[in-house]
């Protein structure tokens, strides 16, 4: 029996009467077939195959990194799992040095996928120090393979039946990410044996997380941040309650009972995201757009009231000189916050060289506020903020876990705080409990 790869696929050449299910026959090709995950499960039950899927390459990897007791934990148990498996830690808790171990402890090709290229360069970068080692790059206009690389999920989805034979490990950072879409043929089509998914938040609301199970090993290893109070900083959240303007309180009123007078009329709710997605498949027609556009405009007004840009200045001057970052739902926001403080603006239009400048320029302290709109939610290094003002954000769990962890990696006698300005009589309020589900904080109204 001989195994081969070929565009995403595994061919089996002479097979035994006893293949599993999940192997057939392509009449097209003339061979029998399985998708390339499949390849563990395959060489598990015919060891004496011919393996032509992978070259024979091992890689000498030390790193000198003392890990923290729950993080060899993690690792051990990935091993144990046949080497796969979704590691779920808060953000701050260091899911990068678990990332380390597992390609020190296997010692092969490795491909590091990430969301993001800011995090793509963060993983490059680490890596490369890390090991001492020159470290592949594939996405962001570079296309450097090497035995250990980095790539975005865009990248390796679109490489995946040229590359999918070319890296023993996988280890997807921000794992949730792969449930989507067309990124799940990433984990179909890559043969890696070896599979490690890292993330803060691994379930869906809208429960495709399931779908990773038997790709990437399912979830093998959790903890959250009241188990782990000990490794980051301590923290508070203060949530500030604002009033709307007068004329602002009217028309977001009016708004409001547009949108709501829909929902009754069509007896539609709004419990979740798939709810809502209801609500717009319902609004392709003039009643559904009213009601649409009334709901936009009621979420800026609750979003952007005016008095939210004086309490940011309460706060910006409480915290004078601590390094703090503003987060904003809509990119609008944020260019406010930045005109109105002339501070810098990190947005999903802010060019790459010029967003390392300002991460470059906030470590470095020559700047001590940075506004952004949800490109600095997810995975981005900023280790030395403690301050965190939400202006405006989703009711997502996973959004707001994020943004804590921007600000809990420990620092000496260092308490982080988080703020929260809601608007009064309005969405926010319910927005604000569904988001802080799960998170371990009495939460303080000013």
């Amino acid at each position: 029996m001989k195994i081969l790869y070929k565009s995403g696929r595994l061919i089996i050449n002479d097979p035994p009467d006893d293949l599993p299910s999940y192997v057939v026959y392509d009449h097209r090709i003339g061979s029998f077939v399985a998708e390339g995950f499949r390849y563990a499960d395959l060489m598990a039950k015919y060891p004496e195959a011919e393996d032509e899927v992978f070259s024979k390459v091992t890689i000498n990897l030390n790193h000198g990194e003392k890990l923290r007791m729950y993080q060899k934990k993690a690792v051990d148990l990935w091993v144990s799992n046949r080497s796969s498996g979704v590691v779920v830690l808060p953000t701050a808790a260091g899911k990068t040095h678990v990332g380390f171990e597992a390609i020190a402890r296997m010692q092969t090709t490795s491909l590091v996928l990430a969301p993001t290229i800011e995090l793509v360069q963060q993983w490059r970068s680490r890596l490369s120090r890390t090991f001492g080692i020159e470290v592949g790059q594939i996405g962001g206009g570079e296309r450097d393979i090497r035995d250990i690389s980095v790539s975005t999920y865009d990248s390796a989805y679109l490489m995946a039946e040229k590359l999918g034979n070319r890296f023993r490990l996988l280890l997807a950072d921000e794992v949730h990410h792969m449930a989507s879409g067309h990124y799940l043929d990433i984990a179909r089509m890559y043969a890696s044996p070896y599979r490690m998914g890292l993330t803060a938040t691994f379930e869906r609301v809208d429960m495709l997380h399931e779908q990773l199970d038997q790709y990437m090993g399912g979830k093998i290893f959790e903890l959250g941040y009241e188990e782990l109070s000990e490794y980051l900083s301590d923290y508070e959240i203060v949530r500030i309650p604002v009033e709307l303007e007068p004329e602002e309180e009217e028309e977001y009123n009016r708004n409001r009972e547009i949108f709501l007078s829909y929902l009754r009329r069509h007896r539609l709710t709004m419990k979740g995201p798939w709810d809502f997605e209801k609500f717009i498949m319902s609004s392709w027609n003039p009643e559904g757009r009213e009601a649409l556009i009334a709901w936009r405009k009621a979420r800026e007004i609750a979003f952007n009231a005016r008095v939210k840009v004086d309490t940011v200045r309460y706060v910006l001057n409480k915290h004078r000189g601590e390094k703090t970052i503003i987060f904003s739902e809509d990119t609008s926001s944020a260019y406010l916050v930045s005109r109105e403080f002339l501070i810098p603006c990190i947005t999903y239009l802010t060019p790459g060289r010029e967003r390392k400048a300002y991460l470059e320029m906030f470590r470095n302290g020559e700047v001590t506020a940075l506004a952004s709109s949800r490109v600095l939610d997810e995975g981005v290094d900023v280790p030395d903020a403690s301050v965190g003002i939400i202006l405006s954000g989703s009711g997502s769990n996973r959004q707001f876990k994020q943004r804590l962890g921007r600000i809990l990696r420990p620092g000496e006698n260092k308490r982080a705080i988080m703020y929260e300005i809601v608007a009064k009589g309005t969405s926010e309020y319910g927005t604000s409990r569904r988001r802080r589900k799960g998170v371990p904080s009495s939460v303080n109204d000013s």
